[in-house]
């Protein structure tokens, strides 16, 4: 039985700030979303656009410009450390190559915590950001809730870190983000990867799950068994997609819901809300935000 607390967690989700508001349904039916829905807006990697991608400082950015919820990518290091980097290495958005030259590629499991927190993740995007550091994933969590903001983390390369999401679960334990107010409308872990996220379903049933990426439409009902969004890039969505996902049920029991990325532009983001998506993911969160209230 779908239980209060994964229920809040889906309309939160769909909505945010934004004010999404659902349509009566028939009983039993799955909701269907109202044609005024406004899709909720989701800080790619924090507003990257704005401020260092996966940095403290990008989520403090999408705070001062009122997104709720922040996207990021959690990946382990050598001695076990969780870190908010996107690519496994660390040389586009670090100084890595100038502190250890001679241990290229520079792979994020290649380093310990403690090497990676000499780096400087800020000066690449801009001198303002000189020596910001690559957050752990405890940082970037005691972070966002001091925001009071919501977390779409996405476990990246799960296949370069066997049981990354038992750790990953270990630490949001520890750090109260797996409490009944977290899970029910602050929380989504989503992957690329099918199998990790059906290893964290597996391992906390109560958590909302989403996979990235574009499944055939016959083999939408294979990824609803275990997650509760599908979420595509979005060249590759169509009207006719959004709503062939949005007439299954997901693991917890509610219409499937979509969240397109990465969109950062007036004309796409009004396409895209066109379409019925519940979320958009930006790195220019306020200027999808506009366009689809406007």
């Amino acid at each position: 039985m779908l239980t209060l607390a994964v229920a809040a967690t889906l309309t939160a989700l769909a909505g945010g700030t934004a004010g999404v508001v659902e349509s009566p349904a028939a009983p039993g039916a799955a909701p269907v979303a109202a044609p005024t829905t406004v899709p909720s807006v989701i800080a790619h990697r924090g507003a990257s656009a704005y401020a260092p991608e996966n940095t403290l400082a990008a989520v403090d950015k999408a705070h001062r410009l009122g997104v709720d919820w922040v996207e990021n990518d959690v990946q382990r290091t050598k001695d076990g450390e969780l870190v908010i980097v996107h690519d496994d290495s660390l040389a586009r958005t670090t100084d890595v190559e100038q502190v250890f030259p001679g241990r290229a590629p520079w792979r994020i499991k290649d380093f310990t915590a403690a090497e990676i927190r000499r780096l400087d993740a800020g000066s690449w995007f801009g001198p303002a950001y000189a020596g910001a550091r690559v957050p752990t994933l405890k940082q970037y969590l005691k972070r966002v809730d001091h925001n009071r903001q919501k977390l779409l983390m996405e476990v990246k390369n799960p296949a370069l870190y066997p049981g990354i999401e038992k750790d990953m679960l270990k630490v949001l334990r520890a750090q109260g983000w797996l409490d009944t107010a977290h899970v029910r409308s602050r929380l989504v872990v989503q992957s690329f990867d099918a199998a990790s996220i059906r290893a964290v379903h597996r391992q906390h049933k109560g958590l909302i799950t989403g996979f990235l990426g574009t499944p055939k439409v016959a083999d939408l009902p294979t990824y609803a068994a275990y997650t509760d969004q599908i979420n595509p890039q979005h060249s590759s969505l169509s009207k006719e997609y959004v709503a062939a996902v949005h007439r299954l049920k997901g693991a917890h029991g509610q219409r499937l819901r979509v969240n397109a990325w990465t969109v950062d532009d007036a004309a796409n983001a009004k396409k895209v809300k066109g379409f019925g998506v519940d979320g958009v993911i930006s790195n220019r969160p306020d200027v999808v935000r506009a366009a689809m209230r406007g």
